[in-house]
């Protein structure tokens, strides 16, 4: 099948790899000239594990190209995907420019019957809307789906590959037939393809979405009362998660959600909400937990030095928003970063990916050093926060750490270590929902 792809972000760029990966001819388009060229030269310009490999694979194997121009790229297109930002406007709502910007232009380019997919995530009613954007434009055949992506930057190869389920919104039987086709490779073991209307499919991804992030709010509430009650928010984890109606994931405590998905959802649902005249209380919580919860270890910290780390030099391990991916974006992290700076404060920083994207956001900041491992930021600091659970830091070597630092102190903000095996190494661990050790 012949495949354009509009957008290369983490969800294009994963969508049209993924696409070529199963032998269709795909055509992936962006206006960044420099990125496409960067592309064309068989150069991946995002971390994902995986994902190099058959990016380099298909672009060999000729099935996988790059274009800066929309018209030559979406030209014979079968099915286009429009894989485009949506990012947060002022009001929490979803920004729909760039979609519609180019919903308006491919539809005088449209010459027999085309699928254009939604695969952004888009609010209720958008398929509606890029619908009649298209067809003021065009006289050709053509359907508006609506297929959100369930990717987990880290893991959105596999997610792609395997998924656990694939979510189409259409009632055009034309357009079931041709994607009941196009994704039947990747559902061999027999998951599930669900057929809905367009407007149940743009509310899917958000609710699940949603329904993750308060998961996670829940959690991190839940650890702040073990805290104060002297509980072990490990334990009641293990105590719930092996109850099948609630499940063991998303139930790890620590300094909040970040990234491109949970924040940017959970707002545009609060603002779709609000826009119909409905108060959804529980999301409006969901948000306001988060926000405060990634300040949460700066506020420990604060307590600990009596509210003065002014001249304080502290290293961070981990800047990305979770492990095995490079992106910042709501990272807690920066969070933390910016709030020990603005008192006074010094950073060394390390991660093992995000560090360039880091550079480039805050290339103005003289308080803030990069370094090239987990232990030489280390010297002289006057604590360690782990922000990121990468798989490095899980098993460090704790005497170096210590002879490294200033004083023995980590404060821990993904509860990386456990309590119990934290207990005689001399140090003082506070981490989330659990005990404080001081040996």
């Amino acid at each position: 099948m012949k495949i354009s792809v509009v957008g290369t972000g983490y969800v294009g760029l994963v969508t049209g790899t993924c696409f070529a990966e199963t032998g269709n001819e795909v055509t992936c388009i962006d206006i960044d000239e420099a990125k496409v060229g960067m592309m064309k030269d068989g150069k991946i310009p995002i971390y994902e594990p995986g994902l190099e490999k058959i990016f380099k694979r298909n672009i060999k194997e000729k099935r996988l190209i790059f274009t800066s121009d929309l018209k030559s790229g979406i030209k014979d297109a079968e099915v286009i995907f429009l894989a485009l930002p949506t990012p947060p406007g002022e009001d929490g709502s979803a920004d729909l420019s760039y979609i519609m910007d180019v919903a308006k232009k491919i539809g005088p380019y449209l010459n027999k019957y085309t699928i254009v997919i939604d695969k952004s995530t888009v609010p209720v009613g958008t398929s509606e809307q890029v619908n009649e954007c298209i067809e003021s434009t065009t006289k050709a055949e053509f359907d508006v789906v609506s297929n959100p992506e369930f990717l987990r930057e880290g893991f959105a190869v596999d997610d792609f590959m395997k998924p656990d389920r694939v979510v189409i919104g259409t009632s055009s039987e034309k357009a079931k037939k041709v994607l009941q086709k196009l994704y039947s490779p990747f559902v061999k073991q027999g998951n599930p393809i669900y057929f809905m209307d367009e407007k149940s499919a743009e509310m899917t991804k958000y609710v699940a979405n949603s329904f993750l992030a308060t998961k996670i709010s829940f959690m991190n509430e839940v650890a702040n009362l073990c805290e104060i009650l002297g509980a072990n928010v490990d334990d009641v984890r293990l105590g719930i998660g092996s109850d099948e109606r609630i499940g063991k994931r998303f139930l790890f405590p620590g300094i909040g959600y970040g990234g491109s998905c949970f924040p940017k959802d959970v707002m545009a649902l609060q603002k779709s909400s609000s826009n119909m005249g409905y108060d959804f209380k529980i999301l409006n919580s969901v948000s306001e937990v988060n926000k405060i919860q990634k300040l949460v270890l700066t506020k420990k910290m604060m307590k600990y030095y009596e509210d003065n780390v002014n001249g304080k030099t502290f290293a961070v391990w981990g800047l990305s928003f979770k492990p095995d991916t490079d992106d910042i974006r709501e990272a807690p992290a920066l969070e933390i970063i910016n709030s020990l700076i603005s008192n006074g404060a010094k950073v060394n920083v390390f991660d093992p990916e995000a560090m360039p994207n880091v550079k480039k956001l805050m290339k103005d900041s003289k308080n803030i050093q990069y370094f090239d491992n987990e232990y030489d930021l280390l010297e002289d600091c006057d604590a360690l926060i782990i922000a990121t659970e990468w798989s490095e830091f899980k098993s460090p070597d704790f005497n170096k750490i210590k002879k490294l630092l200033k004083k023995p102190v980590i404060f821990d903000g993904r509860n990386l270590f456990n309590n119990d095996d934290m207990r005689g190494k001399g140090l003082y661990y506070e981490s989330i929902g659990r005990e404080i050790i001081n040996d």
